[in-house]
């Protein structure tokens, strides 16, 4: 039986330090993929499994501590090595900080790196066993989850307490608030993280088909069933079944839901034999289930099955201070994707967005930072913003005042924040100086 060979990733623009280290790894029984930039190994980051990051820190565009630091919050499993040409105090401070597990200084002899990369991996499987052991990262679950804010903890407390079991699980929230990624975190940080997940969207199936679709069928049980065919519940097999959407399922799809929660066997469409399933159930939705009981809508004895754990995802203006890392997060994705470079925000506009109240929550945020990006020359100003955002304001609705005051005190605000500079202050306004003294007058 052949061992399985790790799979080591570098990142270098010098094309000879890649080969060299390719060489060295490659008499060592590793398997190398290279990438002369930052953007080329988050490619690879995205399609392949590694094992282990080797990258340098100085590159142009992108440099490699915005990779280290991307792949700890998005990888947190692949231990991370540095090799760098310019060592310093800081900067190996800097480096530990942003999830390296060492610090090796060119030039570098193969010994020095056998011992490094043995390092890594000793510290990586360590890491890993600490982490099994202990809760959820402060700013992190499985990556794609982040934030600080009290409402998040609350979120991936309760996470870390389903992750290992099968109980039943229903996910409250408005639309964009990040249902499914909580749906994901559950079963990719816990013990079935090898077992498939399913995800379907109950909405977006027509209401003849998602019978179909869940469960499976038999050939000839309706017009066009050719074969016998599996459905999502015998896909999800051993891991998670994620039904979002699940208020918009008919009664006659709730009746036999109800039945595969209560039986854990599921019977084909056109099939009188039922079948045994081993699954766990996540759902999800953004309407009011209690006023659907009342309207008939929805079963209250499926309602009840589903609601074991109940996680209700808070909406982003609830949240206001997991603003700024989720802004760095969609900056680092989308910079590097659509400008080959990580944008910088001016405080302006973090401004806004802290002080906007959100309807679209985390998903609006996220397209209104790629549209940023793409409109910026470089920093992200306050022109990049979509017109819905640029002059914010929050007022409580007993302070709403008419649009021209509200205009003043927003000239007045814009005039203090370029301390009286006119010319400044008609930039950001978008209008010219003459309009601007019109105003002012």
């Amino acid at each position: 039986m052949m061992l399985k060979r790790e799979n080591i990733l570098l990142v270098d623009d010098d094309i000879n330090i890649l080969e060299l280290l390719q060489r060295h790894l490659q008499s060592m029984d590793y398997h190398t993929y290279k990438a002369v930039s930052v953007k080329e190994a988050l490619y690879v980051l995205k399609d392949t499994f590694i094992d282990l990051l080797i990258t340098d820190i100085q590159m142009p565009e992108v440099d490699g501590l915005q990779l280290l630091k991307f792949t700890d919050e998005h990888y947190p499993e692949i231990p991370k090595l540095v090799i760098t040409g310019y060592p310093s105090v800081d900067g190996a401070l800097e480096v530990i900080k942003s999830g390296a597990t060492d610090y090796l200084t060119k030039p570098f002899t193969k010994e020095e790196l056998r011992q490094a990369v043995k390092k890594a991996f000793e510290h990586g499987k360590s890491r890993k066993s600490v982490k099994s052991k202990t809760s959820v990262t402060n700013k992190s679950v499985h990556g794609e989850m982040i934030g600080e804010s009290e409402a998040f903890h609350k979120i991936t407390d309760v996470i870390e307490r389903v992750k290992d079991n099968k109980a039943t699980v229903l996910v409250k929230g408005e639309s964009g608030t990040g249902k499914e990624l909580v749906a994901r975190a559950i079963h990719y940080s816990g013990k079935f993280s090898k077992a498939p997940f399913v995800a379907v969207n109950c909405g977006a199936i027509p209401e003849n088909l998602l019978e179909a679709e869940l469960f499976g069928y038999v050939k000839g049980a309706f017009t066009g069933a050719n074969d016998n065919r599996t459905g999502f519940f015998q896909a999800a097999e051993g891991g998670t079944l994620f039904l979002d959407e699940i208020g918009t399922a008919p009664l006659t799809v709730q009746t036999k839901l109800l039945r595969a929660l209560q039986e854990r066997e599921i019977t084909r469409v056109g099939s009188r034999k039922n079948e045994k399933v081993d699954i766990r159930i996540i759902a999800a939705t953004n309407a009011d289930l209690h006023i659907d009981i009342k309207e008939n809508r929805f079963r209250e004895d499926l309602y009840y099955r589903l609601t074991v754990v109940e996680i209700e995802v808070p909406p982003l203006r609830d949240r206001k201070t997991d603003i700024p890392l989720l802004v760095d997060k969609f900056l680092l994705k989308y910079g590097v994707e659509y400008k080959d470079r990580l944008l910088k925000i001016s405080p302006d506009v973090l401004d806004v967005l802290k002080r906007y109240q959100w309807p679209g929550n985390i998903r609006e945020l996220e397209n209104v930072v790629q549209r940023a990006i793409i409109m910026s020359d470089g920093i992200i100003t306050l022109k990049d913003l979509p017109e819905s955002l640029k002059f914010q304001i929050d007022f409580p609705d007993s302070e709403l005042k008419p649009l021209r005051e509200m205009e003043k005190e927003y000239v007045q605000r814009v005039l203090l924040h370029t301390q009286g500079n006119k010319t400044k202050a008609a930039e950001i306004l978008q209008i010219d100086r003459k309009t601007l003294r019109e105003k002012l007058k």
